[in-house]
């Protein structure tokens, strides 16, 4: 017979795994738009760490984390990709990228970063993503890019690489 106890231990022993989510937001040229955080180097998405444990879900996690970075109450469009990335010692991720649309000049202009987190922000051109965003998030923006310039379906991808 299994008991509460024994299922608790069960799912306390597996593997964990992370979860984060962003959006992806354009302006009317197309341009991308990457916040600067404080507490690391280099340029992200709005976004991040869904919280799970309470309940939330990726989208919501996306709106969530959009909404504090920014200061923007974006509308979500669709799933564009989903990225599995593991690298050397953490464990690994599971990242979604949602459509954020496009922003309009006066939303642009209204954006108010929140300063616990982010110095900065700007709208980058397709040709500089992997400049300013390297490795498997410059390449999970690209993938989500080329979903909306195809009208395809969600990509799937591992480090930043399509599998389907």
């Amino acid at each position: 017979m299994t008991t509460t106890q024994d299922f608790a231990t069960y799912i306390a022993g597996l593997p964990r795994v992370l979860a984060g989510a962003a959006a992806l937001l354009r302006d009317a040229e197309g341009r991308v738009l990457l916040v600067e955080p404080n507490y690391r180097e280099g340029w992200g998405l709005p976004g991040g760490t869904i919280e799970s444990d309470d309940g939330e879900t990726p989208r919501q996690g996306a709106c969530r984390e959009t909404a504090e970075e920014i200061g923007l109450d974006v509308e979500l469009g669709r799933l564009l990709a989903v990225d599995w990335v593991h690298g050397p010692g953490q464990p690994p991720l599971v990242a979604y990228l949602y459509d954020g649309g496009v922003l309009s000049d006066d939303e642009l202009r209204s954006i108010r970063l929140q300063e616990e987190e982010l110095l900065s922000w700007r709208l980058v051109p397709r040709e500089e993503i992997t400049d300013r965003l390297p490795g498997a998030l410059g390449r999970r923006v690209l993938a989500a890019l080329d979903v909306l310039a195809e009208g395809s379906g969600t990509a799937e991808l591992e480090n930043g690489n399509r599998v389907a």
